[in-house]
C-alpha cells in the first residue's frame, strides 16, 4: 500500500539491495565529478547524497537514481570557474554566489514541473540528443587530459610568471576603480595609483597570476591551449596511476560485472599508491570533512542579487539541462520496468533535490542512467531504492570521510576518462552512413557547438535546425503525395477508386486535388503555387480525407487560393472535412463565409451529385 508520497515497503528487500548497489556505483563517480567541478570531491558526494534522496522521495520515476552527472558537471565546472574569476580567484568569496545559482537552478526546475514543461522534453529529436551527449563526452575527455598527466596550471611556476605583468595591471586597475567611476577620474588619480604600485605585494601579484593561469587553462579551449605545456611537464607518477585506473576499470569488467569496476579501481589503486608511494608521493583529492554536511548559511547571509544577476540565464540553462538529462533516464527506466513515469513530478523532485543539495554545498545533478540501470537490475522497484542510495552515501561519508582524503587525484581523472568514453553516443555515430545527411548535419553541428560554444546554445540551435529540416522534409513528402489533375489525366495518376467511373462524364471541367498530410506553413506556399497554375475549369474539388491537421498559415494559403479561384468564377467544394481541420475552417470562417456549407460534403459521391447539378445549371 502506497502512502501519500507514493512509495511502498512491499519490495523492501529489492529496494535495499538496489539502493546499496547503486550507491556503491555512485561513490567514485560522485568524488570524481566533485573534483572536476572545481568545488572539491566533498561537494560531489554532498550532491549525490541529497539529490539521490530527495529526488527519489518527491520525483515521478520510481526506480530513478539521481546525483551528479557528466553533463551537469560539465556546465557546473564552467559556471564555477567563471564565478571564481569574478571574485578575484577566491573560492571562499565566490562560494555563496555559486551555491545561490545552483539553488536558483533547482527552483527553475520546480517551476518547469509546475508549468508541465516536462511533457515536451520527449519531442527533442534524437540527432540533437546524440550530438549533445557525444559533445559532453568530448568535453570530459579534453578537460581531463591535464589532470591525467598530473599537470596543474596553478603549480606551473613558469606559466604563472608569464602572467605576472597582466596580474599587476589588473590589480592596478582594480585600485583605480575603487577610487570612482572612470568618468569621474582625473589625472591625479592615475598618478596616485602609479605611485602606489610598489604597495602591491608580490604575494598579491602571485595570487592574481595563479587565478589568471587557472582561468585561461580551464574548459575545452583552455585545456587545448595548455596541452603543449602539460606534455612537456608530465608527472609520470600521476600518469601511471591514471592509466592503471583506466586499465582496471575496463579489465575487471571482463572478469565480472557483479562488482562495479570503478569501485574496484578506486580501492586497489588508492591502496597501491598509499603503500608503495606513501601519502606524500602523490597528489590527493584534498581533505574531505568528516561528519554530517554543514549547512551553508552564508548563501543567505551574504546573498547579493548583483553577484548572481549575470548568472540567472546560466541557472535556467542548468535547470533545462538537468530536465533533459533526468527525463531521458526516466524513459530508459520505463522501458526496463514497463512502467510510465510522471515527467512533471520528476522535474519537481529533481528541483527539490538540487536546491537542498546546494544548501549543503553540493554540486547539482540529475537522473543518472547507469546508476538507474544498476538499481533496476539489482531489484530496485520503488522510490525507496533511490533514498537508500543516498543514505548509504551518507554513511560512507560519516565513517570513511577522512580515509577518502587519501584517494589520488589521478585515480578520479582516470575514472572520468572512462566516463567520457562511455558518454559518447556510439549508436548515433555508427548510424551516420545510413541516416539522412540533414540529420548528420544536425548531429555534428550540435556536437561542435556543445564542445566549443555552450551546451544550451548547442541544444537551442540544434532544435531550430532540426525543426527547419523536419518541416522541409514533411512539406516535400506532402507535395510528393499530393495528387492534383483534371479527371481526364487520371489514367496517368494513382487514382482513388471512387473517382474512376466519372472520367468520361466530367472530362476536364472539374479539377480534383488530393491532400495527403498536414496543411501547415511548410507547405502553404507550394499549395498556393499549385492553384495558381490551374487551367480553365469550372469546379475545384479539394479532398480532405487524409488531412489530420491545418495551421494558421495553411488556412491563410487556402483562403487566398479560394479567393483567387472565385475571381475566375471557379467554384470550390470540400469532401470529408472532419476533426481539427473542420473546427479551424469554421473558426476562421472559411465555412460558411467563403465556401457555403452546402459545398462541403461528407463523401465524394454526395459531391458528384452536386457537381452534376452545378454543371447543368452553368
Amino acid at each position: 500500500m502506497k502512502n501519500k508520497l507514493g512509495f511502498t515497503f512491499s519490495h523492501f528487500r529489492g529496494d535495499l539491495l538496489g539502493g546499496i548497489t547503486a550507491g556503491i556505483v555512485a561513490l567514485p563517480l560522485a568524488l570524481a565529478f566533485g573534483l572536476q567541478s572545481g568545488l572539491g570531491a566533498d561537494a560531489g558526494i554532498y550532491g549525490a547524497i541529497f539529490i539521490s534522496f530527495f529526488a527519489a522521495l518527491f520525483g515521478g520515476t520510481n526506480t530513478q537514481i539521481s546525483g551528479p552527472t557528466a553533463p551537469m558537471t560539465a556546465v557546473s565546472m564552467i559556471v564555477i570557474a567563471g564565478m571564481i574569476a569574478t571574485f578575484e580567484g577566491d573560492l571562499t568569496l565566490a562560494l555563496p554566489a555559486i551555491l545561490a545559482v545552483f539553488i536558483l537552478s533547482g527552483i527553475f526546475q520546480i517551476v518547469l514541473g509546475l508549468l508541465k514543461i516536462g511533457s515536451y522534453i520527449r519531442y527533442i529529436p534524437y540527432p540533437v540528443v546524440s550530438g549533445f551527449m557525444s559533445g559532453i563526452g568530448v568535453i570530459i575527455l579534453i578537460t581531463q587530459m591535464l589532470p591525467l598527466m598530473g599537470y596543474y596550471p596553478k603549480e606551473d611556476s613558469a606559466l604563472i610568471d608569464s602572467y605576472k605583468v597582466e596580474a599587476k595591471e589588473i590589480l592596478l586597475n582594480r585600485v583605480l576603480l575603487e577610487r570612482g567611476d572612470e568618468a569621474t577620474l582625473n589625472i591625479s588619480d592615475y598618478e596616485n595609483v602609479i605611485r602606489s604600485a610598489p604597495a602591491i605585494s608580490a604575494a598579491d601579484i602571485e595570487k592574481e597570476a595563479k587565478t589568471i593561469a587557472a582561468s585561461n587553462s580551464s574548459g575545452v579551449i583552455g585545456s587545448l591551449k595548455t596541452l603543449g605545456r602539460a606534455i612537456h611537464n608530465i608527472n609520470f607518477t600521476d600518469l601511471i596511476i591514471g592509466l592503471v585506473t583506466i586499465f582496471i576499470i575496463y579489465g575487471f569488467k571482463r572478469i565480472t560485472t557483479a562488482i562495479p569496476s570503478t569501485l574496484v579501481a578506486l580501492i586497489l589503486v588508492t591502496l597501491g599508491a598509499f603503500f608503495i608511494l606513501g601519502p606524500e608521493g602523490y597528489k590527493t583529492i584534498g581533505t574531505i570533512p568528516s561528519g554530517f554536511p554543514p549547512l551553508r548559511w552564508e548563501i543567505f547571509s551574504e546573498f547579493s542579487l548583483v553577484s548572481i544577476r549575470p548568472y540567472i540565464f546560466t541557472a535556467l540553462s542548468l535547470a533545462l539541462l538537468g530536465a533533459i538529462d533526468s527525463l531521458l533516464t526516466s524513459v530508459v527506466a520505463d522501458n526496463m520496468t514497463k512502467t510510465k513515469h510522471n515527467p512533471n513530478k520528476e522535474l519537481i523532485g529533481q528541483g527539490i533535490g538540487n536546491s537542498i543539495a546546494a544548501i549543503f554545498g553540493g554540486i547539482p545533478g540529475a537522473g543518472a542512467t547507469i546508476r538507474t540501470v544498476v538499481n533496476i537490475n539489482s531489484g530496485g522497484k520503488t522510490k525507496l531504492s533511490g533514498m537508500m542510495a543516498g543514505v548509504l552515501l551518507l554513511m560512507v561519508l560519516l565513517v570513511l570521510g577522512p580515509t577518502a582524503s587519501m584517494i589520488p587525484a589521478a585515480v578520479l581523472a582516470g575514472i572520468l576518462v572512462t566516463v567520457g568514453i562511455g558518454v559518447l553516443d556510439y549508436r548515433g555515430i555508427r548510424s551516420i552512413p545510413y541516416i539522412p545527411k540533414s540529420e548528420v548535419l544536425v548531429m555534428v553541428l550540435v556536437l561542435i557547438l556543445t564542445v566549443f560554444v555552450g551546451l544550451i546554445e548547442a541544444v537551442a540551435i540544434g532544435l531550430v535546425f532540426a525543426s527547419i529540416l523536419f518541416m522541409k522534409s514533411i512539406s516535400d513528402v506532402v507535395e510528393h503525395r499530393t495528387k492534383a489533375a483534371p479527371l481526364q489525366e487520371f489514367s496517368r495518376e494513382v487514382t482513388w477508386k471512387d473517382e474512376e467511373k466519372y472520367f468520361d462524364k466530367i472530362k476536364d471541367k472539374v479539377y480534383i486535388k488530393h491532400l495527403d498530410g498536414p496543411l501547415f506553413f511548410g507547405f502553404a506556399s507550394r499549395f498556393q503555387d499549385m492553384f495558381s497554375a490551374l487551367p480553365q475549369i469550372e469546379i475545384v474539388v479539394i479532398r480532405m480525407d487524409k488531412v489530420p491537421y491545418v495551421d494558421q498559415s495553411g488556412l491563410i494559403a487556402l483562403e487566398d487560393a479560394i479567393l483567387d479561384l472565385s475571381e475566375k468564377d471557379i467554384k470550390v467544394a470540400f469532401t470529408d472535412l472532419h476533426g481539427q481541420p473542420l473546427d479551424m475552417f469554421k473558426q476562421y470562417n472559411i465555412l460558411p463565409k467563403i465556401v457555403p456549407e452546402e459545398q462541403s460534403f461528407e463523401s465524394f459521391e454526395d459531391c458528384m451529385a452536386w457537381i452534376k447539378e452545378a454543371l447543368k445549371t452553368k
